[in-house]
């Protein structure tokens, strides 16, 4: 009679539609007899946490984007504890998530019920089963190793998995962005767009449960039943903690690929600061240090999506992968880069080597 519970990933741009279609489906839950909890990562992760468009600061971005990443983690150890003990305090945490917040994720798993494997749900008789949970996480999740960590702590404790993409065009969110009353600097939406990576069963055999829906006008009682029909199945399949060598695979596979993008995304942020610096002793005009940082970024952002694109084909076809190699022979390439760019703002006599 163990509670049946689903993890529900819904990824997208910043206001493409997420927190409404999430709403919706919690509203409609009600009417199937589950019981639903939307965990939304803005209210629980501060703003100023990350930044993904690159600035311009005395701080190191790396720095915050440790804390970003601490901040994303912790909030899965608060669902984690949940999974475990739903009724309990949640456990002190190293990077603070403001208190409101974590009230509001409190509040949350009191109103989801008791543990997984209770026989008794908010009073359900003993000889019904309780009703299914679903859990629905509302962020960006605009890569593929967010969005596998969830996977990952549902296989662990053996609940259901599936992903949404909310899919809507960048302008659009850039539009419906200016009308909240704390809007996101546009530049950042853009940033992101570059960077999103929608699910891919094709690729990642993990994400097979997932389903694209259009955002860009609303959202119809169609779509919201095709979301059901992903949440039922996850429902009824739960995953299983033992993993199979298709899956070990997978995850190292994503393990080789974070490797490489991360030690290759270090360097080439030196290569940038350096640039920047070299700029700013030249006393390149402001205008210009603006529209250098703009290609320089740019630049590197469109490198990395193609490095990753190219480390995961050798590995999708079973061979291996020398990390240092790769990233010192791809932070080469990204030099040049750099160097042709630094070229068209500096005098020959004055060109960053």
């Amino acid at each position: 009679m163990c509670t049946r519970i689903c993890l529900c990933v819904l990824c997208g741009l910043p206001a493409a539609g997420k927190s409404t279609l999430a709403q919706a489906v919690n509203s409609h839950s009600v009417q199937r007899g589950w019981r639903s909890a939307v965990i939304s990562y803005d209210d629980l992760i501060p703003g100023d946490a990350f930044n993904v468009k690159e600035v311009e600061e005395d701080i190191p971005r790396s720095q915050t984007q440790t804390q970003w990443k601490c901040h994303r983690q912790t909030v899965l150890r608060c669902v984690e504890h949940f999974l475990q003990s739903p009724t309990e305090q949640l456990p002190p945490i190293i990077y603070q998530i403001n208190s409101d917040a974590r009230s509001r994720l409190l509040h949350a798993a009191q109103v989801c019920g008791t543990p997984t494997g209770s026989p008794q749900v908010c009073g359900t008789p003993s000889d019904r089963p309780p009703p299914p949970l679903v859990i629905l996480l509302d962020d960006n999740f605009y890569y593929p190793s967010m969005r596998y960590e969830v996977y990952q702590l549902a296989r662990k404790h053996s609940v259901g998995f599936c992903q949404v993409y909310v899919h809507c065009p960048v302008e659009s969110c850039v539009k419906r962005n200016q009308l909240r009353p704390q809007p996101l600097p546009s530049d950042v939406i853009v940033e992101m767009a570059k960077r999103m990576e929608p699910p891919n069963p094709q690729r990642n055999p993990w994400e097979q449960n997932s389903v694209t829906l259009d955002s860009e006008h609303h959202f119809t009682m169609e779509y919201i039943q095709r979301l059901v029909k992903v949440i039922s199945t996850a429902l009824e399949n739960p995953l299983s903690p033992v993993q199979d060598n298709a899956e070990q695979k997978e995850a190292d596979r994503q393990s080789c690929v974070s490797s490489v993008v991360h030690q290759a995304d270090r360097a080439c942020r030196r290569l940038v600061s350096q640039a920047m610096q070299e700029a700013r002793e030249h006393q390149l005009p402001p205008e210009r240090m603006r529209s250098l940082a703009a290609d320089l970024n740019e630049s590197k952002t469109m490198f990395l999506q193609d490095l990753r694109r190219q480390v995961l084909q050798p590995l999708t076809q079973g061979e291996g992968v020398e990390v240092e190699r790769v990233v010192n022979g791809a932070v080469d390439v990204f030099n040049k880069e750099k160097q042709e760019i630094i070229a068209r703002y500096l005098p020959p006599c004055d060109r960053i080597k």
